[in-house]
């Protein structure tokens, strides 16, 4: 459903989601997608990458990097978790920063020579998530953003001026809008994530505090000429909304806000 409903809407290609919901054989995997007139853009993965040992984060990051390169992907989207089950993050030291950092290239490395580019996903319940974490792996590892305006907005960061001050690292991005009053109340501890999304946190593009009008801009000025990867997050419980209700009609609104901006020959979704 969620892949017929992209394909009615226009859009042409897609991420490959969470692990296992898109089968991760690629002739599956292209069929399935082919199916819908969709392409491959990338895949999001989430590693721990402060521990000493990383064989087996290395060993995950290969086998899913080929699936994403076989698929006909660009980019393998990194978010740095503090273990396999997203506990909540715990402070480093400044060793296990360092390890990282350099787990961090040494992956860029491995999967540049798949085909693919390592882009550095600051995410809310991970270790990179507000803007001193960033700008601490920044400075320390040679590694591509992917620029998420929903995740910044809820850190407490303004993405606009994200793009001002790190546009030449950012070679992805993930377009989100959000509720700031609902943000603050999960950066507060009173929400968890789930919670804050059921409670209204992701908003229709333009409809939100993420100033997504100014990112776009900006990135036009910056010369970035690659994917606008849309996402709409939310929270289903219980039963299924009925065909043509639910999330669908958010991501409406969202098209609609970013061909208004668009030039009129450029009136296409993206993904």
């Amino acid at each position: 459903r969620v892949l017929s409903e992209m394909a009615a809407l226009g859009f042409r290609a897609t991420e490959l989601g969470p692990i296992d919901w898109l089968p991760l054989h690629p002739g599956a995997l292209r069929a399935v997608l082919q199916r819908h007139g969709l392409e491959l853009v990338g895949g999001f993965v989430p590693l721990v990458l402060h521990e000493l040992d990383a064989g087996a984060v290395r060993e995950r990051a290969e086998r899913i990097g080929r699936v994403l390169a076989a698929g006909g992907a660009d980019v393998f989207v990194a978010a740095i978790v503090m273990d396999d089950d997203w506990a909540e993050p715990q402070p480093l030291d400044d060793a296990a920063w360092g390890r990282l950092a350099a787990h961090l290239d040494e992956l860029a490395e491995l999967v540049a020579g798949l085909g693919l580019e390592l882009v550095l996903h600051p995410h809310a319940g991970t270790l990179v998530e507000r803007e001193p974490e960033i700008e601490r792996v920044l400075a320390q590892s040679h590694a591509a953003l992917c620029l998420d305006t929903g995740h910044l907005t809820i850190a407490g960061a303004d993405p606009a001026d994200f793009v001002r001050r790190h546009g030449e690292r950012i070679a992805h991005v993930h377009l989100k809008d959000v509720d700031e009053a609902v943000a603050g109340r999960y950066r507060a501890g009173e929400l968890s994530l789930v919670e804050a999304t059921q409670g209204g946190l992701f908003r229709p593009l333009g409809q939100g505090d993420a100033n997504i009008g100014e990112v776009i801009d900006l990135l036009e000025r910056t010369g970035y000429g690659r994917w606008l990867v849309l996402e709409q997050d939310t929270t289903i419980t219980g039963e299924e909304p009925p065909v043509g209700r639910g999330p669908v009609l958010d991501v409406q609104a969202s098209v609609a806000y970013l061909n208004e901006l668009a030039p009129r020959e450029e009136e296409v979704p993206q993904t």
